[in-house]
C-alpha cells in the first residue's frame, strides 16, 4: 500500500476513525510522520492504516453499546417521566427535557455511528455522509454541554439575582436554550471542511482528516477540548461557587436573626431558627442539592 498523495504532498497528519475524537475514541499506533536524528522524516507503517488490534476493538464495541443503551433508556425515561407529569412545566423542567433531548442527540449521532464503525472498522458511506456524520457527532456534544451551562446560568439567576426572574422568565428561558443549540451547530460546522472520504490505498477508503501540519491537529484537538470541555466545566465551577455561597450567605443571615432576637427576650425563639432556615425558597434548595452531579456531567 502507498500512502495517499495529499499525505506526501503535505507531510502532514491524518485523523481518521483510528482517533481519538468524540467523547468516546479510539486508540492505534500514531498516524504522524516520525523526525529521525538527522532532520529526515519517515512515513507512517502502511500496516498500522489498514489493520488495528480486534482484542480491544471488541472490548471498545462493548463499551460503546452499554454506553449507548444507557444514555438511551436514561434519557427516554426522563422525557417519558416530564410527558406524563400533571405538574405545570416549570422552567427547570424545560431545560431537563431540552438537556435530555441533546444527550439523546449524542448517543445516536455520536455513539451509534462510532459504535458501528468499529464494528466494520471502516467507513462505508458516500462523501456527504462522512462530513454529515462528523459534524453531528461534535454538534452532540457542543449541545449537551452548552445545554446545561445555560441551565446553571439560569439557576444562578434565580438564585443570585431573583428579580430579574420577574422579568419575562420564560421568554429568556427560550431564547437562552435556541441560543445553545444555534451556537452548537455554528461551531461544529468546520468538521465539514476538516473530513472527508480519503483513499488510504489498495482500494481503501475511509473517513479521514487531513491537516497541514502537526501543529495544525494539536490546535484542533485544543479547540475541541477547550470549547467543549473547559469553558463549559469553567462557567459551571464559577455559578455553583456564586450560588452555594448565597445560599451559605442565607442561611447564615437567618439563623443569626433569629439567634439575635431570642436574646432580646423570647429564648422560645432559638428553636424556630431551624425552621426559619427551611423557609428558604425551592429554587435555592434544588440547586445545592443538583450542584455536584451537574459538575460531574460534563466530564
Amino acid at each position: 500500500m502507498r500512502p495517499s498523495a495529499a499525505a506526501d504532498s503535505r507531510k502532514g497528519a491524518s485523523l481518521g476513525n483510528d482517533s481519538t475524537w468524540g467523547a468516546v475514541g479510539t486508540t492505534t499506533p500514531s498516524l504522524f510522520s516520525t523526525i529521525l536524528p538527522d532532520g529526515s522524516r519517515t512515513a507512517p507503517n502502511s500496516s498500522d492504516l489498514l489493520s488495528r488490534d480486534e482484542e480491544l476493538a471488541k472490548v471498545e464495541i462493548a463499551v460503546l453499546a452499554v454506553i449507548f443503551v444507557a444514555a438511551v433508556l436514561g434519557n427516554c425515561s426522563v422525557l417519558l417521566g416530564l410527558y406524563k407529569s400533571k405538574k405545570k412545566m416549570s422552567r427547570m423542567h424545560l431545560f431537563i427535557r431540552h438537556l435530555s433531548l441533546a444527550d439523546l442527540v449524542v448517543a445516536f449521532f455520536q455513539v451509534l455511528p462510532q459504535l458501528c464503525w468499529e464494528v466494520t472498522y471502516r467507513f462505508y458511506g458516500p462523501d456527504i455522509l462522512c462530513r454529515l456524520i462528523k459534524h453531528l457527532q461534535v454538534f452532540g456534544m457542543f449541545a449537551s454541554a452548552y445545554m446545561l451551562v445555560v441551565m446553571t446560568a439560569d439557576r444562578y439567576i434565580a438564585i443570585c439575582h431573583p428579580l430579574k426572574t420577574l422579568q419575562q422568565p420564560t421568554k429568556r428561558s427560550y431564547l437562552m436554550i435556541s441560543g445553545a443549540w444555534i451556537l452548537s451547530f455554528i461551531l461544529s460546522t468546520p468538521q465539514y471542511g476538516i473530513f472527508y472520504l480519503k483513499e488510504l490505498g489498495d482500494g481503501v477508503y475511509d473517513c479521514w482528516a487531513d491537516f497541514l501540519s502537526k501543529d495544525a491537529a494539536k490546535a484542533y484537538i485544543t479547540w475541541i477540548t477547550i470549547s467543549i470541555f473547559v469553558i463549559p466545566v469553567g462557567i459551571l465551577l464559577t455559578c455553583y461557587g456564586f450560588i452555594c455561597y448565597n445560599i451559605w450567605k442565607n442561611i447564615k443571615c437567618k439563623t443569626k436573626k433569629e439567634e439575635t432576637e431570642g436574646r432580646k427576650g423570647n429564648i422560645g425563639l432559638l428553636s424556630t431558627s431551624v425552621s426559619s432556615v427551611r423557609t428558604i425558597s425551592r429554587a435555592k434548595m434544588r440547586t445545592r442539592m443538583r450542584t455536584w452531579p451537574s459538575l460531574c456531567l460534563p466530564c
